[in-house]
C-alpha cells in the first residue's frame, strides 16, 4: 500500500466516485512521446523514456487502483466479489462457470470500471486487466522465461543471445521475480494442492519443474506463520492481490514517475489514431467516470506513439485506422497472427484419500512441462482452487502449441477475431493427450462440473494469454517499429506471433526493453 501511495503522489491521476469531471484535462495536449496502455510494454517504454529525459503522457482507460473501498481494501477477493471486481458487468464471469453443476461461483455485482474485463468475441473470450499495471494486478504471477530454442523458432530474426544474457535478465530485475522455497514448500499445507499433482504427473512418466513469481515469497512465508496481512492466502488473485505481489504499479510505473518526466492519465480509452501533416500523430480518447458514461473527448498530439494497449488494444486500434484511412499505409500484417497461447483450462477429480487441502495459495509455483514432446508439446500450470473447503480437485491452465492463427477483420466500423472452435479443439485434443495419460497412471477420472450445465471437461473457450496481431518482423520490422511509419511502435504482447508455451509477460517485458534501447539510440537523436 505504501508503494502505491508514494506512486500516486508522483503524478498519477487520482479518479474516486466524485473525480472524473473535477480532473478532466485541458481540451488539447501534447507530449513529446505518448504510450497508449501501462502493461508490461507501456510500463517499459515509459520507464525507459522517462530516464532519457524525455517528457511522457501514459494514458490508461482503467483506474488507479490507490483507494480503500468500505472494507479498507483496495482490492475484494475471489470468493466475495463486488464492484471492484468486474469493468462494467453486472455479473462477474470468473473462469469457473460452475461448482458441482451449480452457479455458485458468479455473483451479482453494480456496474463500476472493475480491475477485470472478459473481452468477447466468436469463439473465443480474453481476460485483461483494467487499470495502472494491466495485466499485472491481475495474473498469477507465474514469471517463466521460454525455452530458448522454442524462442528463437518464434522469432527467427531476433538475436537470442542477446535475449537470454541481457534483456530476460534485465527483465526479470526489474519485475522483482523470485522462487519459492523448496524446503518451505515441501512442508506448508499451502501447496499440498501442487505437490499432489506433481506426484500425479510422475507416475505417468512426466517431469515436473518450479517457476518463479512476482509474489513476494517471503511475504508468504510471514501470511502463513500469521504476522502480514493474508493476500494470497487470503483467496485473492484473479480480482487483484491487495499485499505481497509485485505489480508494475510497483515496479517499472513507480520507477518511471520518479524520473520526474512521465505522468499518467486514467479513465481515457484511446478510440483513434492519425498522422498530423508535420509529422506528427494525433490521438482521439473518450473520458469515462464510473459510471462508463463518456464525460468528454479529448485530443492529443505527439512526436512519439508507443502502442501498448495489449494485444487485443493494440491491434484493434491499427486495423481500424488502416481500414478507416487513417493510417492506410500499415503494412498488411497489422490484424494477422493472432493466436491464445493454446490456452485450455480443466480439472480433474482425485481420490478420497488424495486430499489438495482446504487452504491453497493462489500463486501458481510448478508446471508439468512435456513441451519436448515432439508428438504433443504441452507445459501445463498446476493451478489453484482455493475455496477454504475440501474438494479433491486437481486444477490445470495447459499450455499447448496450437499452431492455429487468427485474423481481425474491420466492417461497418467494428473490429471482429476470426478465431474458430475448430481452432480451439486443437489445443484441447493436446490437452487431452496429456492428461489422459495423467488419468490412466492414476485411476482418476476428469471433472465435468467446472465449466457450465454442459458437462465441459476442456474450457478452451477463453484465454488469459492473448498474443500477436502486429507480430515483430511481419508488421513491424525487427524492433516494433509499425511500417510505413516513422515513430510509431508496438511495445506489447502483439508482437508475439501467437504462442509462446508459457506464460508470456516476461517475454513481452524483455521485449519491449530491447525495442527501446534500439529506438532511444537510433530514433531520439537530434
Amino acid at each position: 500500500m505504501a508503494a502505491l501511495q508514494t506512486a500516486a503522489t508522483l503524478g498519477f491521476t487520482r479518479v474516486g466516485l466524485q473525480s472524473a469531471r473535477a480532473t478532466e484535462p485541458d481540451p488539447t495536449q501534447s507530449a513529446t512521446a505518448i504510450v497508449v496502455g501501462s502493461g508490461y510494454g507501456g510500463a517499459v517504454a515509459a520507464l525507459r523514456l522517462g530516464q532519457a529525459g524525455i517528457p511522457t503522457l501514459v494514458l490508461e482507460m482503467g483506474r488507479l487502483w490507490n483507494t480503500p473501498g468500505p472494507d479498507g481494501k483496495v482490492f475484494c477477493s475471489t470468493a466475495a466479489p463486488d464492484q471492484r471486481s468486474m469493468w462494467f458487468r453486472t455479473r462477474t464471469e470468473a473462469p469457473l462457470a460452475t461448482f458441482l453443476w451449480l452457479d455458485v461461483v458468479n455473483k451479482d455485482i453494480s456496474r463500476y470500471p472493475g480491475v477485470l474485463d472478459r473481452v468477447r468475441y466468436d469463439h473465443m473470450s480474453v481476460f485483461v486487466g483494467r487499470g495502472v499495471g494491466g495485466g499485472s494486478l491481475v495474473n498469477g504471477g507465474m514469471a517463466v522465461t521460454p525455452p530458448k530454442a522454442y524462442f528463437a523458432e518464434q522469432f527467427p530474426t531476433v538475436d537470442a543471445d542477446e535475449m537470454y544474457g541481457t534483456y530476460f535478465p534485465r527483465a526479470r530485475d526489474m519485475l522483482g521475480v523470485n522462487t519459492v522455497d523448496p524446503a518451505w514448500f515441501e512442508s506448508t499445507e499451502w501447496y499440498r494442492f501442487t505437490r499432489i499433482s506433481r506426484r500425479h504427473a510422475a507416475n505417468a512418466g512426466l517431469r515436473t519443474t518450479f517457476v518463479p513469481n512476482v509474489y513476494d515469497f517471503e511475504h508468504m512465508r510471514r501470511e502463513a506463520a500469521g504476522t502480514a496481512p493474508k493476500s494470497a492466502l487470503a483467496g485473492e488473485v484473479i480480482y487483484g492481490n491487495n499485499h505481497g505481489k509485485r505489480s508494475l504499479d510497483r515496479t517499472y510505473l513507480a520507477a518511471a514517475l520518479g524520473t520526474g518526466n512521465v505522468t499518467v492519465h486514467t479513465m481515457e480509452r484511446v478510440t483513434s489514431v492519425r498522422r498530423a501533416p508535420d509529422g506528427t500523430y494525433v490521438l482521439s480518447a473518450e473520458r469515462i467516470d464510473v459510471t462508463g458514461t463518456v464525460v468528454g473527448t479529448k485530443e492529443y498530439g505527439c512526436a512519439y506513439l508507443f502502442l501498448a494497449g495489449g494485444s487485443l488494444g493494440t491491434t484493434e486500434l491499427l486495423v481500424r485506422a488502416r481500414e478507416s484511412g487513417t493510417l492506410p499505409d500499415l503494412d498488411a500484417g497489422v490484424g494477422t497472427g493472432w493466436g491464445p497461447n493454446g490456452n485450455v483450462m480443466l480439472g480433474r477429480a482425485n481420490h478420497l484419500w488424495d486430499t489438495v487441502g482446504a487452504n491453497q495459495s493462489t500463486m501458481p509455483v510448478m508446471g508439468i512441462d512435456d513441451w519436448s514432446n515432439p508428438a504433443n508439446p504441452v507445459f501445463a500450470e498446476i493451478a489453484p482452487l482455493p475455496t477454504g473447503l475440501e474438494h479433491w480437485v486437481s486444477l490445470y491452465l495447459a499450455i499447448t502449441r496450437n499452431p492455429e492463427r487468427a485474423a481481425f477483420s474491420y466492417a461497418n466500423g467494428a473490429v471482429r477475431l476470426g478465431w474458430s472452435a475448430a481452432q480451439s479443439a486443437v489445443s484441447a485434443g493436446m490437452a487431452k493427450n496429456l492428461f489422459d495419460r495423467i488419468n490412466r497412471a492414476n485411476a482418476t477420472i476428469y471433472r465435468y462440473d467446472l465449466f457450465g450445465s454442459s458437462g465441459r471437461v476442456f474450457a478452451d473457450d477463453f484465454t488469459y494469454h492473448p498474443l500477436g496481431g502486429c507480430v515483430l518482423g511481419r508488421a513491424t520490422d525487427g524492433y516494433g517499429r509499425l511500417k510505413g511509419y516513422r515513430r510509431l511502435y508496438a511495445v506489447d504482447g502483439s508482437l508475439v506471433p501467437g504462442s509462446i508455451g508459457v506464460n508470456p509477460f516476461v517475454t513481452i517485458t524483455a521485449l519491449a526493453e530491447r525495442t527501446m534501447a534500439r529506438v532511444l539510440v537510433e530514433d531520439t537523436a537530434p
